[in-house]
């Protein structure tokens, strides 16, 4: 139940390793002095009210592991210097395949191999750190917790398209940006996040294909860039990418391709003619009503007229009623005339 902005607390605080401060009513932005912590491994600011851009002074904490800002009120583009650390003001080269890694990056720190955790702070050993991967959330300690690397940006206001620098994070497992107001297409610098468990990209804005080389993500468990505007087909079903079903792709109108319906020779989804199938079929049974409606005004106004015409013209109407007693007539005697005659009556 904390509230208000952050104070100087943790100013003094280099070998913080863990900031957790999630749910709480925390607002306004991110303090500067939190470039200071240098030791900083897991910085948790989830549910709260942080507003403003994700700030720049973060590039200097080159020792997260997991960062999870989530559910807050961040706007603007992701950072290009979270992921270039000290070259963030360098020029981006214009297309991926000429990117280059970046010499520091943020949650890329390297997790600790076996031998090493004799040597991490008995502290640190104890620690419990909540984070969501794979729509599920989870609490981290011990040795899984050093082995554990994470972007959670998911529930804010980001906006812009996100940045190619993403792919050379090669050391998360889970990163997600999901609920957000980003646009531009995937960058096909994802490829080489060869240790992902979990990508989340859904709720966005994103748009143009979803790059087929993902299916060499052989580590992806749970992937998902619903609610989009991406388009074309979805990556081929092999290797991970065999086990991801129709939610991981539904809300995008131009995507198509198992799981979803299949394309045509146009690499148009097939649903769109069923759609104007049953367009034609409402059409029609609109069309059938309106007639039977019509038919039945139609025959009760000329059972009217011909009322009418009786009521005002005697003449008409005693030729009327003539025929119809004529008729009646003819017709009893007709039904007589033609029935069997009874055995009982023959025999008389």
């Amino acid at each position: 139940m904390l509230q208000g902005h952050l104070n100087n607390s943790f100013l003094y605080s280099p070998s913080l390793v863990t900031l957790d401060l999630s749910f709480n009513q925390l607002y306004g932005s991110i303090a500067k002095w939190i470039d200071r912590l240098s030791s900083l491994n897991y910085l948790i600011l989830n549910n709260n009210n942080f507003e403003g851009e994700v700030p720049n002074h973060l590039c200097k904490l080159n020792q997260l592991r997991l960062i999870d800002l989530s559910h807050n009120n961040f706007f603007g583009q992701i950072p290009f210097c979270l992921l270039d650390g000290e070259d963030s003001d360098a020029k981006a080269p214009t297309s991926g395949s000429d990117a280059k890694a970046p010499t520091s990056s943020i949650a890329v720190a390297p997790a600790l191999a076996p031998d090493e955790v004799g040597d991490w702070p008995s502290m640190g050993k104890e620690e419990t750190i909540p984070f969501t991967t794979k729509n599920v959330s989870y609490l981290y300690e011990g040795k899984v917790l050093t082995y554990m690397s994470g972007v959670d940006l998911s529930c804010n206001k980001l906006t812009g398209e996100i940045p190619y620098q993403i792919g050379f994070l090669t050391r998360i497992h889970t990163l997600n940006i999901s609920h957000n107001n980003l646009t531009g297409s995937i960058p096909m610098t994802f490829s080489h996040l060869q240790q992902i468990e979990s990508l989340d990209l859904s709720y966005n804005n994103l748009n143009g294909k979803i790059p087929p080389q993902l299916v060499g993500l052989y580590t992806l468990s749970f992937f998902s860039v619903a609610h989009n505007n991406l388009s074309g087909k979805t990556p081929e079903r092999i290797n991970q990418f065999g086990t991801f079903e129709e939610n991981s792709y539904e809300g995008n109108p131009l995507l198509c391709g198992p799981p979803l319906p299949k394309c045509d020779a146009n690499g148009s989804s097939s649903s769109m003619p069923r759609a104007s199938t049953e367009n034609n079929e409402d059409n029609n049974f609109i069309d059938m009503e309106i007639f039977y409606i019509s038919f039945t005004v139609s025959y009760i106004i000329v059972l009217l007229g011909i009322a009418t015409i009786l009521y005002i013209n005697p003449y008409w109407r005693r030729a009327w009623f003539y025929h119809v007693e004529m008729w009646a007539t003819s017709s009893y005697y007709f039904v007589v005339d033609h029935l069997p005659t009874p055995l009982s009556l023959r025999s008389m």
